[in-house]
């Protein structure tokens, strides 16, 4: 553990879901949480909100309902939004912006998981 203060950082990620299911927005949500915590090395009481945005053509559940389900979210401030519809976007995307209590001294790794991978290819051998 580092004696570093804390600072508040933003932290980004996305992934993709195989279709618009209840079960592959669960598995593409837990997946990219799972990450975006262990990459990250946080633990829930770190977090002070996280924000989900969904392509259009994920409607089958909310995404935040699956995160807070999490042990130890109860105290996490969760919202989904639908994400702005541009021609030519990846399709079946989900992207999240958590805001996180993490060391000044730690360098943040921000998740891009699946076809989501493109959105970001400079943080492609990170994710």
């Amino acid at each position: 553990m580092t004696s570093s203060p804390l600072v508040l950082r933003g932290l980004r990620g996305a992934t993709t879901c195989m279709d618009n299911s209840m079960e592959a927005i669960e598995e593409a949500v837990s997946s990219l949480m799972d990450a975006l915590m262990d990459r990250n090395h946080l633990t829930p009481d770190q977090l002070v909100s996280v924000t989900f945005s969904v392509t259009t053509d994920l409607d089958a559940c909310f995404p935040a309902a699956i995160a807070r389900r999490r042990p130890g979210w109860d105290a996490v401030a969760l919202l989904d939004c639908q994400q702005m519809a541009v021609q030519g976007d990846l399709p079946r995307c989900i992207r999240v912006l958590a805001h996180a209590w993490i060391p000044g001294d730690q360098t943040p790794v921000h998740p891009y998981q699946g076809e989501a991978q493109r959105l970001r290819p400079d943080r492609s051998g990170h994710n």
